[in-house]
């Protein structure tokens, strides 16, 4: 009897052991998966970097900025914008067709895109399309090409003549109150804007964005129509407005 039931045990046992071996490879038991990350967002403030990397033609940092933002934020649409600025054709992203411009004083080429491509994230786009490294380089007088149709002018509309009014009785007035005198513009000082411009310049680097605009500022009125104190200025104001939409 022992025996007999020493040998019912062992067969139960190895029963046992089976049922949990195919158990453990049940092809309907469901594998552990990995959590999911949670996309941190990119701030405004980084993307306006990136821009400022691809304006100064710093191409592999702006590369490794972006890289690192799409690793945190996947699917943000301004960073994959900027990520196919870089890595696709310009021509196949903004299309043959284009239209001859010659650019004015003040023109940049974020403003550009903003005013003919609808998005100023794609400057660096438009700066690859006409053959350009580094678009805060950009001067009044160059000839650019700009993707797309140009675009349609106005119909002067006719202005109907109006009948001249009827002679009034003259009226008797006071005499009028002195006008307040204005403040001249400081006289065009090309030394003076060099100096305030390389201030400014510093001050920006430093973090002092409203000294930075102020002097960008001053340098702009002491020498109108310098290009490069125009594109610093702009740039400038661009990061102020930055910084002031974070507060």
């Amino acid at each position: 009897m022992n025996a007999s039931l020493h040998m019912i045990i062992r067969a139960g046992a190895a029963t046992l052991l089976l049922c949990i071996a195919a158990c453990s490879h049940d092809p309907k038991a469901r594998p552990r998966t990995a959590p999911i990350a949670t996309p941190i967002a990119t701030p405004a403030g980084e993307i306006e970097e990136m821009l400022v990397l691809l304006d100064r033609g710093a191409t592999e940092q702006a590369r490794k900025r972006i890289d690192a933002a799409l690793k945190r934020d996947p699917a943000n649409p301004a960073v994959l914008v900027l990520r196919d600025s870089l890595r696709l054709d310009a021509k196949e992203l903004l299309g043959p067709a284009s239209f001859p411009y010659t650019t004015r004083a003040g023109d940049t080429m974020q403003g550009l895109a903003q005013r003919f491509l609808g998005n100023r994230l794609k400057a660096y786009q438009l700066a690859r399309y006409n053959g350009i490294d580094k678009p805060d380089t950009l001067a009044a007088g160059q000839l650019l090409r700009i993707p797309g149709q140009p675009p349609r002018a106005d119909t002067p509309r006719r202005i109907e003549p109006r009948p001249a009014p009827m002679p009034t009785p003259p009226a008797r007035t006071r005499p009028l109150p002195p006008k307040p005198a204005v403040a001249k513009a400081p006289a065009a000082n090309p030394a003076a804007a060099r100096q305030a411009r390389t201030a400014g310049l510093a001050a920006l680097n430093a973090g002092n964005v409203v000294r930075a605009v102020g002097l960008l500022r001053r340098a702009a009125m002491l020498d109108p129509g310098n290009p490069a104190i125009a594109r610093d200025l702009a740039r400038a104001e661009r990061i102020a407005a930055t910084v002031k939409g974070r507060r």
